[in-house]
């Protein structure tokens, strides 16, 4: 596998398949973009055109199926994920599916038991993105104590996508589509799991639908709305006892905020998604400049890099693997079953 060329099949090739995975898979040595499933043949036909993909498939099935197919990347939405996932690894397929991991936590788990019963394959879920230079320097920060004990973790995430009642209807708001994930609550988690590597050994969540109808664009029917324009999360991660406060909101009008604070007893993290920016401050103390980070240590995008290198030398996949991918599910899930139960507090879900 090292030296002969790596045949991908792209099923679902949206915007951001087109704008990250395939420029990142041209980049690669002997990686050929050999088939491309989409919603219509005909918006497969002008994908492989635009990207140089040499074939058109009529649809998702004949890309797992196709003997000279040797991996596929998944961009579908999360409602087709563990039904493609698991087809294509039974046909000996290795995986790239892009985030959320799938619609709910049973979903979720028989991706990861048709994962384990193909070892030889590599099954990665794309990770989430904004934080991939700082990642290391967080966690080393973390792990030598500077902040001390961990106190609070803080995210936020506000936009105002859903501000308006006329808003058009999107897919993240969609049920059917987007299964029990929220808003950004399931990438920004993953995010914390990688820097605290702990989770909530119980929480409890409160939300709101604002405009329980809308419209998709160039559509005249009227869908019903289940998925919450505002959530808010509070718990206690098990191993640290750290406050976790998480808030998500598409209602709010003016600038978008998205930042993380780890408050510790000895000093505290600010990363602002928005201004690329990582600060710290001392107990007490206003925040020092911000952290600059080596050219060595801006990792940057390497996804596609990442998931052929696991499948040319078995090098671990680091980001995002299936296991990592059942731990932001299992935290989606609790979130789900508290708000179906009137924000009654959750344990973690073994």
């Amino acid at each position: 596998m090292k030296s002969q060329k790596l045949r991908i099949g792209f099923i679902g090739a949206g915007a951001n398949t087109r704008k990250m995975h395939i420029p990142g898979f041209h980049k690669l040595e002997n990686v050929e973009l050999s088939m491309v499933a989409n919603r219509s043949v005909e918006s497969a036909q002008e994908v492989a055109k635009k990207v140089g993909i040499q074939r058109v498939a009529k649809d998702w099935r004949e890309v797992v199926e196709d003997p000279s197919i040797d991996a596929v990347c998944i961009g579908t939405w999360p409602n087709m994920h563990a039904e493609v996932t698991i087809a294509a690894l039974e046909n000996d397929k290795h995986v790239l599916c892009e985030a959320r991991m799938a619609c709910n936590l049973a979903e979720a788990r028989a991706m990861q038991a048709a994962a384990q019963a193909h070892p030889e394959l590599v099954a990665q879920i794309v990770p989430a993105p904004f934080s991939l230079d700082f990642d290391a320097t967080i966690r080393e920060m973390i792990r030598s104590g500077k902040l001390g004990d961990l106190l609070e973790v803080r995210v936020v995430h506000t936009a105002g996508q859903a501000a308006s009642p006329d808003a058009p209807m999107t897919w993240r708001q969609d049920v059917e589509l987007s299964g029990q994930n929220i808003l950004t609550m399931g990438i920004m988690h993953e995010t914390v799991q990688r820097w605290v590597q702990d989770e909530p050994s119980w929480l409890l969540a409160d939300g709101a639908i604002f405009q329980d109808q809308r419209q998709y664009p160039g559509s005249k029917q009227v869908k019903e709305v289940k998925v919450p324009d505002s959530l808010s999360v509070l718990g206690r991660f098990a191993n640290t006892g750290a406050r976790m406060i998480y808030h998500f909101s598409g209602v709010e009008s003016g600038e978008s905020r998205m930042e993380f604070r780890l408050n510790g007893s000895k000093g505290g993290l600010r990363f602002d998604v928005v201004q690329t920016a990582l600060l710290f401050a001392k107990a007490g103390e206003v925040e020092e400049k911000k952290i600059t980070l080596s050219r060595a240590e801006s990792r940057g995008w390497q996804v596609e890099a990442d998931f052929v290198r696991s499948i040319r030398e078995g090098a671990p996949v680091q980001l995002t693997s299936f296991e990592q991918g059942l731990r932001y599910m299992t935290f989606t899930e609790m979130v789900a079953q508290s708000l179906a139960a009137d924000s009654q507090r959750v344990n973690w879900i073994q």
